[in-house]
Protein backbone atom coordinates (compact mmCIF):
# COMPACT_ATOMS: atom_id res chain seq x y z
CA UNK A 1 0.00 0.00 0.00
CA UNK A 2 0.84 3.62 -0.44
CA UNK A 3 1.65 4.32 3.93
CA UNK A 4 3.52 0.88 3.51
CA UNK A 5 5.57 2.08 1.04
CA UNK A 6 6.10 5.31 2.45
CA UNK A 7 7.20 3.71 6.12
CA UNK A 8 10.14 1.23 4.04
CA UNK A 9 11.39 4.56 2.10
CA UNK A 10 11.62 6.10 5.52
CA UNK A 11 13.21 3.23 7.53
CA UNK A 12 15.69 2.87 4.37
CA UNK A 13 16.51 6.63 4.90
CA UNK A 14 16.70 6.37 8.87
CA UNK A 15 19.46 3.44 7.91
CA UNK A 16 21.07 5.91 6.01
CA UNK A 17 22.29 8.71 8.60
CA UNK A 18 22.87 5.58 11.38
CA UNK A 19 26.57 6.37 10.32
CA UNK A 20 26.35 9.93 10.67
CA UNK A 21 28.13 11.74 13.71
CA UNK A 22 26.08 12.25 16.66
CA UNK A 23 24.96 16.20 16.34
CA UNK A 24 23.72 15.81 12.45
CA UNK A 25 22.57 12.19 13.49
CA UNK A 26 20.30 13.43 15.44
CA UNK A 27 19.32 16.86 13.21
CA UNK A 28 18.38 14.11 9.80
CA UNK A 29 16.10 11.91 12.51
CA UNK A 30 14.28 15.09 13.37
CA UNK A 31 14.23 15.98 9.64
CA UNK A 32 12.80 12.08 9.13
CA UNK A 33 10.43 12.49 11.38
CA UNK A 34 8.51 15.78 10.03
CA UNK A 35 8.97 15.00 6.72
CA UNK A 36 7.12 11.37 7.95
CA UNK A 37 3.97 14.05 9.38
CA UNK A 38 3.93 15.80 5.85
CA UNK A 39 3.36 13.02 4.16
CA UNK A 40 0.86 11.93 6.82
CA UNK A 41 -0.89 15.39 7.07
CA UNK A 42 -2.67 15.52 3.23
CA UNK A 43 -2.36 19.69 2.73
CA UNK A 44 -4.22 21.16 6.05
CA UNK A 45 -0.93 22.18 7.63
CA UNK A 46 -1.29 24.86 9.99
CA UNK A 47 2.34 27.09 10.31
CA UNK A 48 2.93 29.11 13.27
CA UNK A 49 5.19 31.70 14.43
CA UNK A 50 5.84 34.90 16.76
CA UNK A 51 7.34 38.24 16.47
CA UNK A 52 8.47 40.25 19.73
CA UNK A 53 9.86 38.06 21.97
CA UNK A 54 13.08 39.83 22.88
CA UNK A 55 11.47 43.45 23.38
CA UNK A 56 11.33 45.72 26.09
CA UNK A 57 8.07 47.17 24.81
CA UNK A 58 4.82 46.33 23.41
CA UNK A 59 3.03 42.55 22.96
CA UNK A 60 4.39 39.11 22.12
CA UNK A 61 2.13 38.51 18.64
CA UNK A 62 1.66 35.23 16.85
CA UNK A 63 0.09 33.96 14.11
CA UNK A 64 -0.99 31.10 12.22
CA UNK A 65 -1.55 30.60 8.41
CA UNK A 66 -2.69 27.54 6.80
CA UNK A 67 -1.65 28.02 2.90
CA UNK A 68 -3.81 26.89 0.10
CA UNK A 69 -1.64 24.38 -2.33
CA UNK A 70 -3.60 25.22 -5.40
CA UNK A 71 -2.32 29.05 -4.70
CA UNK A 72 1.41 29.14 -4.10
CA UNK A 73 3.34 32.54 -3.04
CA UNK A 74 6.99 33.04 -4.46
CA UNK A 75 9.55 34.54 -2.29
CA UNK A 76 8.43 33.31 1.61
CA UNK A 77 10.99 33.18 3.87
CA UNK A 78 11.90 33.64 7.26
CA UNK A 79 10.43 37.45 7.59
CA UNK A 80 13.70 38.93 9.22
CA UNK A 81 15.99 38.15 5.92
CA UNK A 82 13.24 40.34 4.15
CA UNK A 83 12.84 43.71 3.65
CA UNK A 84 10.23 46.06 5.10
CA UNK A 85 8.47 46.38 1.53
CA UNK A 86 8.74 42.59 1.01
CA UNK A 87 7.18 41.71 3.69
CA UNK A 88 4.20 44.22 3.37
CA UNK A 89 3.92 42.71 0.14
CA UNK A 90 4.26 38.94 1.05
CA UNK A 91 1.41 39.87 3.73
CA UNK A 92 -0.84 41.14 1.53
CA UNK A 93 -0.87 38.24 -0.50
CA UNK A 94 -0.72 35.52 2.34
CA UNK A 95 -3.77 36.88 3.48
CA UNK A 96 -5.50 37.38 -0.03
CA UNK A 97 -4.20 33.69 -0.80
CA UNK A 98 -4.26 32.01 2.01
CA UNK A 99 -6.87 28.83 2.89
CA UNK A 100 -7.10 30.86 6.78
CA UNK A 101 -4.78 32.53 8.47
CA UNK A 102 -5.11 34.45 12.38
CA UNK A 103 -3.32 36.39 14.48
CA UNK A 104 -3.51 37.13 17.84
CA UNK A 105 -1.25 38.85 20.97
CA UNK A 106 -0.26 38.41 24.37
CA UNK A 107 -0.17 41.64 26.41
CA UNK A 108 2.68 42.90 28.15
CA UNK A 109 0.92 42.38 31.78
CA UNK A 110 0.98 38.59 30.51
CA UNK A 111 4.03 38.61 29.75
CA UNK A 112 5.36 40.19 33.38
CA UNK A 113 2.95 37.74 34.67
CA UNK A 114 3.74 34.31 33.22
CA UNK A 115 7.29 35.04 31.76
CA UNK A 116 7.70 35.59 28.34
CA UNK A 117 7.85 32.06 27.34
CA UNK A 118 5.02 31.27 28.32
CA UNK A 119 3.05 33.89 27.19
CA UNK A 120 4.50 33.33 23.57
CA UNK A 121 3.10 29.72 24.12
CA UNK A 122 -0.23 31.69 24.89
CA UNK A 123 -0.08 33.75 21.65
CA UNK A 124 0.34 30.81 19.49
CA UNK A 125 -2.36 28.80 21.25
CA UNK A 126 -5.06 32.23 20.75
CA UNK A 127 -3.35 32.26 16.76
CA UNK A 128 -4.13 28.30 16.50
CA UNK A 129 -7.95 28.50 18.25
CA UNK A 130 -8.34 31.92 16.09
CA UNK A 131 -8.17 29.44 12.66
CA UNK A 132 -11.51 28.42 11.17
CA UNK A 133 -10.41 25.61 9.08
CA UNK A 134 -8.98 23.12 11.55
CA UNK A 135 -5.73 21.65 10.15
CA UNK A 136 -4.65 18.26 10.30
CA UNK A 137 -1.00 19.34 11.70
CA UNK A 138 0.48 22.34 13.12
CA UNK A 139 3.88 23.24 12.96
CA UNK A 140 5.70 25.50 15.15
CA UNK A 141 8.94 27.72 14.16
CA UNK A 142 11.51 26.49 17.56
CA UNK A 143 11.68 24.09 19.70
CA UNK A 144 8.85 24.74 21.92
CA UNK A 145 5.08 24.31 20.91
CA UNK A 146 1.87 25.04 22.81
CA UNK A 147 -0.57 22.30 24.47
CA UNK A 148 -3.24 22.18 21.55
CA UNK A 149 -5.90 19.40 20.91
CA UNK A 150 -4.08 19.02 17.40
CA UNK A 151 -1.30 17.24 15.80
CA UNK A 152 1.91 19.49 16.34
CA UNK A 153 5.65 19.40 16.11
CA UNK A 154 8.36 22.16 16.78
CA UNK A 155 10.80 22.84 13.51
CA UNK A 156 14.04 24.45 14.32
CA UNK A 157 14.61 27.25 11.79
CA UNK A 158 11.24 26.39 10.68
CA UNK A 159 10.92 29.52 9.47
CA UNK A 160 13.53 29.39 6.56
CA UNK A 161 12.07 25.99 5.78
CA UNK A 162 8.44 25.17 6.03
CA UNK A 163 6.36 27.65 3.55
CA UNK A 164 3.55 28.12 6.22
CA UNK A 165 5.87 29.13 8.90
CA UNK A 166 7.51 31.42 6.76
CA UNK A 167 3.76 32.81 6.19
CA UNK A 168 3.23 33.08 9.83
CA UNK A 169 6.34 34.90 10.36
CA UNK A 170 5.78 37.66 7.99
CA UNK A 171 2.09 38.12 9.44
CA UNK A 172 3.28 38.38 12.71
CA UNK A 173 6.46 40.52 12.10
CA UNK A 174 4.24 42.88 9.67
CA UNK A 175 1.18 42.94 12.53
CA UNK A 176 3.57 43.99 15.76
CA UNK A 177 5.21 46.52 13.43
CA UNK A 178 2.35 48.19 12.16
CA UNK A 179 1.20 48.10 16.21
CA UNK A 180 4.50 49.77 17.20
CA UNK A 181 4.58 52.29 14.72
CA UNK A 182 1.30 53.80 16.41
CA UNK A 183 2.93 53.35 19.72
CA UNK A 184 5.30 55.87 18.38
CA UNK A 185 2.58 58.31 17.55
CA UNK A 186 1.66 58.18 20.71
CA UNK A 187 5.10 58.93 22.51
CA UNK A 188 6.98 59.82 19.77
CA UNK A 189 9.99 60.51 21.98
CA UNK A 190 11.00 57.07 22.44
CA UNK A 191 11.73 56.07 18.82
CA UNK A 192 9.29 52.95 18.81
CA UNK A 193 9.04 52.84 15.09
CA UNK A 194 12.43 52.62 14.31
CA UNK A 195 13.83 50.31 16.63
CA UNK A 196 9.82 48.71 17.45
CA UNK A 197 10.51 48.10 21.25
CA UNK A 198 14.00 46.26 20.95
CA UNK A 199 16.58 47.07 23.83
CA UNK A 200 18.69 49.73 20.93
CA UNK A 201 21.16 52.56 21.79
CA UNK A 202 17.92 55.21 21.46
CA UNK A 203 15.48 53.28 23.44
CA UNK A 204 17.55 52.64 26.35
CA UNK A 205 18.67 56.68 26.54
CA UNK A 206 15.27 57.22 26.24
CA UNK A 207 14.35 55.11 29.33
CA UNK A 208 16.35 56.50 30.72
CA UNK A 209 16.00 60.50 30.39
CA UNK A 210 11.56 59.66 30.13
CA UNK A 211 11.47 56.45 32.01
CA UNK A 212 9.06 53.68 31.13
CA UNK A 213 5.71 53.52 30.40
CA UNK A 214 2.69 51.43 30.72
CA UNK A 215 3.75 49.50 27.38
CA UNK A 216 7.18 48.21 29.20
CA UNK A 217 8.08 44.99 30.34
CA UNK A 218 8.25 45.46 34.00
CA UNK A 219 9.87 42.35 34.21
CA UNK A 220 12.58 42.48 31.43
CA UNK A 221 15.95 43.97 32.94
CA UNK A 222 17.01 47.29 31.30
CA UNK A 223 13.14 48.21 32.68
CA UNK A 224 13.69 46.98 35.81
CA UNK A 225 16.90 49.04 36.37
CA UNK A 226 14.98 52.27 35.22
CA UNK A 227 12.23 51.78 37.82
CA UNK A 228 14.47 51.22 40.13
CA UNK A 229 16.56 54.36 38.83
CA UNK A 230 13.58 56.88 39.01
CA UNK A 231 12.18 55.43 42.26
CA UNK A 232 15.57 56.20 43.82
CA UNK A 233 15.52 59.47 42.66
CA UNK A 234 11.23 60.35 43.18
CA UNK A 235 10.21 57.87 45.67
CA UNK A 236 7.74 55.27 44.26
CA UNK A 237 7.26 55.05 41.10
CA UNK A 238 3.47 55.28 38.94
CA UNK A 239 3.11 54.42 35.79
CA UNK A 240 0.87 56.54 33.80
Amino acid sequence: SGAHARRTALTDRIFVVVAMGRKETKKRMGDLFNDAMLEESADLIAGVDEAGRGPLAGPVVAAAVILDPMRPIDGLRDSKKLTEASRERLAAEIKERALDWSVAHATVEEIDELNILQATMLAMKRAISGLTVRPSLVLVDGNRVPRIDLPVNAIIQGDDKIAAISAASIIAKTTRDHWLVELDERYPEYGFAKHKGYGTKEHLEALAKYGPLPVHRKSFGPVKQAIELRRGEAGDLELD
